[in-house]
């Protein structure tokens, strides 16, 4: 595995994004890795909390967690147990979200959170409530073939169900507003966490941007979890969802908010931005 080259200064600071970031962390059997991702999403100005999920850990990754909040108030630790699964460790972690964006940071070494900076930048922007990091399967380390068109052919399920254009729906770096996040009422305990996500957020009328990501991939005996079971089992849930009615996934919440939010989103197009500097340079 290619490890992270950290250099603080790769990304210009945008003063809007400093400290208005909520990194949702669900961590399972880490110690590895724990300490040093840690260490690059807390050297990350963006970020103003840590909510990680220890989920239902049994080496030393919660000791790691508490030896980490000590150090940095920024991070607080939950404890559940036992396992809950990916997605019921974020489900926990979105219950405690207190800033207005969260994004989800795996606790190995495949996604870097210097990309937090670009991913912040369509929200900062106003033009988006969800933003994906786009993996770069190309030139990434420790990838199969299988892995590749496995990603590609949920990927297109996805975007056949939905009538959408999404390239990568099972990346980790989403990124979304937090009262989106809050109002998705997530079910998913495992890997179907992701269909899940990508569907809600687009059965509410949201569109998905998406921003190219760096991305380091780990093999098995590094850790890898996902397999093609995985696959297969997110098939079936991307079917299951799409013919449930709009109740079923969301209950009896009200659309009001969604509405406003896309009105809201439907402003602030970069060309309608850029028409209004011109005129006012013309004047």
């Amino acid at each position: 595995m290619t490890l992270l080259r950290y250099d603080p200064d790769e990304h210009a600071e945008d003063p809007r994004a400093r400290g208005i970031l909520s990194v949702m962390m669900p961590v399972y059997n880490e110690e590895a890795t724990l300490g040093l991702i840690l260490d690059h999403v807390l050297a990350r100005p963006e970020v103003g909390e840590v909510i990680a999920v220890d989920n239902g850990s049994t080496d030393r990754s919660g000791e790691i967690l508490e030896e980490c909040a000590a150090r940095d108030l920024r991070v607080r630790v939950i404890r559940v147990s036992p396992n809950r699964g990916k997605g019921g460790a974020i489900q926990r972690a979105i219950t405690e979200i207190s800033l207005p964006y969260a994004i989800v940071q795996d606790a190995d070494l495949e996604y870097d959170p210097r990309d937090y900076a670009r991913l912040l930048e369509p929200l900062l922007d106003g033009r988006a409530d969800a933003v994906y990091g786009l993996r770069g399967f190309a030139g990434a380390t420790a990838y199969g073939f299988w892995f590749v068109i496995g990603n590609a052919l949920v990927t297109n399920f996805c975007n056949i169900l939905n009538n959408c254009y999404i390239r990568d729906i099972e990346t980790a770096f989403k990124l979304l507003r937090s009262d989106l996040w809050k109002r998705l009422h997530i079910r998913s305990r495992g890997f179907t966490f992701d269909p899940e996500v990508t569907t809600k957020v687009v059965r509410l009328g949201y569109r998905i941007h998406e921003v190219p990501i760096d991305y380091y991939a780990r093999s098995r005996a590094e850790g890898k979890k996902l397999t093609w079971q995985d696959g297969v089992i997110a098939l079936a849930f991307l079917l299951w969802l799409r013919i449930l009615p709009h109740r079923a996934l969301f209950g009896r919440s009200p659309m009001d908010y969604h509405r406003q939010r896309q009105a809201d989103l439907a402003t602030q197009h970069p060309l309608l931005s850029r028409r209004d500097q011109t005129q006012a340079e013309r004047r």
